[in-house]
């Protein structure tokens, strides 16, 4: 039940302590399946291997920007990701393999302790791998357990079913849908909006690691328990 102030007025909830966080910047974090490192120049010839074949084309478009022909282009894309504010962004490496996708932070708000990721791009090679959840797994984890935040969001094209289904599984509550949000390559979009919270962080971090650990999976590395049968009653 809220709280009444003086003026039987209702307030949220005190927050003891808080002070503004550190803010999220593109770190190097690393997991047993993939690894993430802040996105550099260089890292262009593997994303544009990755992602830049003519059957990749379906991957870009959600996104604001149109697939790269070639390497220059891509190192082109780089070097605008790297010099937009507000933006951290890094690649991922599955184990023992070059660069395969990107991740960013964006919305970063220290003061407030919430941030966004955002730009999810993953290879062909990369989706529906344990190295995908890992990778969004330890975003939150560096978020949450060393930052302090206290919001964790996700947001995607209304339209973008996969994103959608990706949200619910990582434990991502929905929020609502913003109309017109945006026009992207000429299209409206609606944007949904989805968090977690520290508050429901535990969870979703106790069922990723669950879900994560190796005895999940058997001889084949096929899971023995979906991540989505992890969520108790959510």
């Amino acid at each position: 039940m809220p709280e009444l102030n003086e003026f039987d007025q209702y307030v949220g909830d005190p927050v003891p302590g808080w002070a503004p966080r550190p803010p999220a910047t593109a770190v190097r974090l690393e997991g047993r399946h993939v690894t993430l490192e802040p996105l550099a120049r260089e890292h262009a010839p593997a994303l544009f291997e990755a992602l830049g074949a003519p059957e990749d084309r379906p991957l870009w478009t959600y996104r604001p920007t149109e697939q790269p022909v070639d390497v220059a282009g891509m190192e082109a894309l780089v070097e605008a990701t790297l010099a937009a504010p507000g933006t951290e962004t890094m690649v991922l490496r599955p184990a023992s393999g070059p660069a395969a996708g990107v991740a960013s932070f964006m919305r970063i708000d220290p003061g407030f302790g919430q941030v966004e990721v955002a730009g999810v791009l993953y290879a062909r090679s990369l989706q529906r791998t344990t190295a995908a959840t890992e990778a969004i797994h330890l975003l939150m984890r560096h978020a949450f357990d060393t930052l302090g935040y206290r919001r964790f969001e996700w947001k995607c094209d209304s339209l973008n079913e996969p994103s959608r289904r990706a949200a619910a599984r990582l434990g991502f509550v929905h929020e609502g849908r913003f109309r017109n949000h945006m026009v992207t390559k000429g299209r409206s979009r609606d944007t949904d909006w989805f968090s977690v919270t520290d508050a429901e962080w535990p969870a979703v971090r106790e069922a990723h690691e669950r879900w994560l650990a190796p005895e999940n999976f058997d001889a084949s590395g096929r899971q023995r328990t979906a991540l989505g049968d992890l969520w108790q009653g959510r």
